[in-house]
């Protein structure tokens, strides 16, 4: 079973530590944890050519990647969507298919205009019709500020866009988080959107904190293991650990990603993409 990991955690794990983040030493942690995949966060084409090499030495495949960009204005969209094609024709002949964007919010938890979530929907539209062309896909992310005001913005970016050019990137905790810790919210996204999942982002958290594995705790992931499974979706797996104030640390991180991987594979093994 394909299992990745986002380079997030493992950046924040060195910054604990008190260490510069070492990415060839994360890959071979996430490698001796049992992790298959790598999925990092790219700024720059220059950038994947030590991506590749590093993945490639520690025995991770990739098939997924986080790019940035802003597209709430005309000027932004173009420069972001410039970059993201950039990095996807890096990425490509490395086995990257699916990228990964969560436009950038405004300073400060601002609302974006309406005229803004429209520029910005058209962009995003745009950049999935061009990747698509290419056989890559562009999955839509979200964190905290997306859900506000009714989740406005997380709903515009699917409802105005087609299904075959924007998918979506579903990171159940930052949806649960962001709805103010609701399943409720959670599962209705699954029944709307669920053909459209392409990828999982997984964290869990107890008593409304970060945990430090995937495993039982505020969400319940049975039920989107399950409401996955009935609508036949099956997306690509992603781990993506992340530590807050009050996040328990009573294991090294490897052995916190290995007890995730044999939690997730139980419960995420038959739909696994």
């Amino acid at each position: 079973m394909f299992i990745g990991t986002n380079v997030y955690g493992w950046t924040q794990i060195a910054r604990a530590e008190g260490r510069d983040f070492d990415r060839a030493r994360a890959m071979a942690d996430a490698k001796a944890a049992g992790l298959t995949g790598w999925e990092d966060a790219v700024r720059s084409a220059d950038d994947v050519a030590g991506i590749a090499a590093d993945a490639q030495a520690a025995g991770l495949a990739m098939r997924s990647a986080y790019v940035f960009g802003t597209f709430h204005t005309e000027a932004a969209a173009r420069a972001s969507t410039e970059t993201a094609l950039a990095i996807a024709a890096a990425m490509m002949p490395h086995g990257v298919t699916r990228f990964i964007s969560n436009p950038d919010p405004l300073p400060g938890g601002a609302l974006k205009s309406d005229a803004e979530l429209r520029v910005q929907a058209k962009a995003l539209q745009a950049l999935g019709e061009q990747l698509a062309k290419l056989g890559a896909e562009l999955l839509f992310h979200t964190h905290a500020p997306e859900m506000q005001a009714s989740a406005r913005e997380f709903h515009h970016m699917l409802a105005a866009t087609d299904p075959a050019a924007v998918k979506l990137c579903l990171d159940v905790h930052w949806v649960y988080r962001g709805t103010g810790d609701s399943m409720v919210a959670l599962e209705d996204i699954i029944r709307l959107y669920g053909p459209r999942i392409s990828e999982l982002h997984l964290r869990q958290s107890k008593g409304g904190v970060w945990d430090e594995t995937v495993g039982d705790g505020d969400l319940d992931l049975a039920t989107v293991a399950g409401m996955l499974a009935e609508r036949a979706v099956k997306p690509l797996i992603v781990l993506e650990h992340a530590y807050e104030e009050g996040t328990p640390r009573t294991m090294d991180p490897v052995a916190a990603h290995a007890a995730s991987v044999a939690y997730v594979t139980g419960l995420f093994g038959g739909i696994a993409g």
